[in-house]
């Protein structure tokens, strides 16, 4: 009869720690650090936040048609959904 053969059970490193958020996000970011060597993946579940609240607030604006037009061709010369670019200019403007 063959032997059977446990899994090996890979020893798992130490997630080190960090002084600032800004410290463990370039800690993560870093190619050289990969998660799979700090987390057992095999006992990973999906986490469901059923209860978060979206953090945006939908408005309703009117523009000219005109307006609308000139935005939406802008970005389409820029590859940018014209939505998205409305919000870069308006933040653009507060800042």
């Amino acid at each position: 009869m063959p032997k059977q053969h446990k899994p090996e059970t890979k020893k798992l490193k130490t997630i080190p720690s960090f002084k600032t958020e800004e410290n463990e996000r370039q800690f993560w970011e870093d190619p050289e650090n990969d998660s799979t060597e700090y987390f057992d993946v095999s006992k990973m579940a999906v986490a469901h936040f059923s209860h978060l609240k979206p953090s945006t607030t939908s408005i309703s604006l009117r523009l000219s048609d005109s307006l609308l037009e000139g935005i939406r061709q802008q970005s389409n010369k820029l590859y940018v959904p014209y939505q998205s670019l409305m919000k870069i200019w308006l933040m653009e403007k507060l800042r």
